[in-house]
């Protein structure tokens, strides 16, 4: 195996400008021209160590974090080589998400916007089988999949991969810390022998190096060695808040600080548009942004972010990619990134063309060491920030008030307004003050004008502790009736069947039910792993294609058949007491203690 490392500082528009550009390195006009729409001038550290040996036949691991361009080091490759003819698939990538699978599908369609007549289809749990087989019967040239749903399809006979030219692992770690390992190896064993391979992953564990011995022809390896880096035209700062007051904190914020444009990043999809509505139902211009928007839709916005038609964008870590707007001053980390690597790309979308930034980051009392983490790898110590108070924000409305009087008495439709306004204070012998006033109540909310002091938190009183009589379980019921604490959905127990022998830990159980039912993490209550079986709480109303889609769902490479739990033998449900006497048995003398 030979090996190539390179180095590269976080962020997929970071590009190398002193190194090759993308003509260099051999990729033909079409490609080239579509590189060009995207923006992108100069290929990444990656890009330019990945694309001439995938060019040239060979297969490739590469050693790389996410956010440094690695789709487009093996998109391009691929297009350039792929035999865009028949209707059965030429190149497949597996995907641990599908956000990432969307997200891969979207750049190979980026890329290939100038070859005519080259299909893309996306294949995940959680959507639809009539989109995906519709798609497979009009023909895709590329398959961009989740390992469990394309074990699906393979099982169906919807899917041949008999004419596969390109076969990619993107982020085969994610994949095995999932559970996907043995429906990764039972893909690669049912594809051609004479394919070309490309494996990327952020780490190499023992199982990824087995992958690429078993699977892999003489890889090139190629490492990219990410430089933790922050830029020192941004000024970093923290804020110690709970979970609960995070939107007054960041209101607060946003009413004190002088910003021209904001990128607000959190860590779910639906984080994005609950905090965006929150947002402008408080008077702010926000939109969110994330892997469920269209590619129309997701342009529009980040054109209105632009111009200044918007001035806040909500998003996650995968729609920010690749975005790069000048005005953007202020990056708030809503939700903190578990790791350095998203924390340097997110602060990264701002302090562009020379400008300077600002990054702000909200701190959670048990998310402390996460800080710490970010300040020893980027070596960079963060300077703690008080939050705005509430006299902050109320002088700070007085002041904006005051400024929106200066900047309508330049407006040319003045004098139109003062001549109505003399004629009602002579009509009506009202003081000019009074009629100013009038019109102000009708701009503004007068009873939320001054932000007011939150109230002190009332001190709960203590639970009683003492033992309460709970009625036995009915045998026919299924385990469930409680409540999500963080959503209010009802939940109710399924088990699968997995367990401890199988090896299992909840996040492949979590990471692979959320991808192929197509859930949320937020969806989950709690995971029981037994020696044979798991009990899972979900949602108690799944819909039956839902179901279907998880009964089928492999975790290491076993079949979970998901069933709601009927709970446990009707004899479990007696006391110890009630059994003794069942049993004509008396209470067994406690033994004495020898002495």
């Amino acid at each position: 195996m030979s090996t190539n490392q390179v180095d590269s500082v976080s962020g997929d528009d970071d590009r190398d400008t002193d190194g090759p550009s993308f003509a260099d390195l051999g990729i033909d006009d079409r490609i080239l021209a579509a590189i060009a729409d995207v923006g992108y001038e100069s290929p990444s550290p990656i890009q330019a160590a990945t694309i001439p040996p995938l060019l040239s036949g060979a297969d490739v691991v590469g050693l790389a974090q996410t956010g440094t361009g690695k789709t487009a080091a093996f998109a391009i490759p691929i297009l350039m080589g792929l035999e865009a003819t028949g209707r059965t698939p030429r190149a497949l990538v597996l995907a641990p998400t599908r956000e990432l699978a969307i997200q891969v599908a979207e750049a190979f369609g980026r890329y290939a916007a100038h070859i005519p007549g080259l299909h893309v289809l996306p294949i995940y749990g959680g959507q639809s089988y009539g989109v995906q087989l519709s798609g497979l019967r009009r023909g895709a040239h590329v398959v961009v999949g989740t390992p469990g749903r394309v074990i699906d399809h393979l099982e169906k006979g919807t899917l041949d991969l008999s004419q596969l030219q390109y076969l990619v692992l993107d982020e085969a770690d994610e994949m095995l810390k999932m559970g996907f390992q043995e429906d990764v190896e039972r893909i690669l064993a049912d594809t051609p022998s004479d394919k070309q391979v490309a494996l990327f992953s952020a780490t190499m564990p023992a199982a990824i190096r087995k992958i690429s011995k078993q699977y892999l022809h003489d890889p090139v390896e190629i490492t990219v060695k990410a430089k933790t880096s922050t830029a020192t035209n941004i000024s970093q700062r923290w804020v110690l808040v709970s979970h609960q007051r995070k939107l007054d904190a960041l209101t607060r914020v946003l009413e004190v600080e002088s910003f021209e444009a904001m990128i607000i990043f959190v860590r779910t999809k639906q984080a994005t548009e609950e905090l965006a509505e929150k947002l402008r139902a408080r008077g702010f211009s926000a939109a969110a942004i994330n892997g469920d928007i269209a590619q129309n839709q997701r342009e529009r916005t980040i054109g209105q972010l632009k111009s200044g038609a918007l001035d806040i964008l909500v998003a996650t870590d995968v729609a920010a990619r690749g975005l790069d707007v000048d005005r953007i001053s202020h990056v708030v980390n809503y939700d903190i990134p578990h790791d350095t690597e998203s924390y340097v790309h997110r602060i990264g979308r701002t302090g562009r063309a020379g400008r300077s930034g600002e990054a702000l980051l909200f701190v959670a009392p048990r998310e402390r060491h996460l800080l710490k983490s970010i300040e020893r790898a980027t070596r960079h110590p963060l300077t703690e920030m008080q939050l705005p108070s509430v006299e902050d924000v109320n002088a700070q409305r007085v002041t904006k008030f005051g400024d929106a009087i200066t900047e309508n008495l330049t407006s040319a439709n003045l004098p139109l307004f003062r001549k109505l306004i003399e004629d009602y204070e002579r009509e009506h012998n009202i003081p000019l003050a009074d009629i100013a006033a009038a019109l102000a109540v009708g701009s503004y909310d007068g009873d939320n004008f001054f932000m007011e002091p939150e109230p002190e938190p009332v001190e709960r009183p203590q639970r009683d502790r003492t033992p309460r009589e709970r009625p036995a379980r009915r045998f026919d019921e299924p385990v469930g009736g409680s409540h999500h604490r963080a959503t209010g959905t009802e939940l109710a127990t399924y088990r699968i069947s997995v367990g401890k022998r199988h090896r299992v830990v909840p996040g492949a159980i979590v990471g692979a039910i959320a991808n192929e039912g197509g859930l949320r993490r937020s969806d989950f209550g709690h995971i029981s792993i037994r020696p044979d079986h798991s009990l899972v709480e979900l949602p108690a109303q799944l819909p039956e294609e839902t179901l279907e889609a998880l009964r089928r769902t492999r975790i290491s490479g076993v079949l979970i058949q998901l069933q709601l739990d009927q709970g446990p033998p009707q004899t479990r449900t007696f006391s110890r007491g009630h059994r003794r006497e069942r049993e004509g048995g008396k209470r067994p003398e406690r033994r004495k203690p020898r002495s």
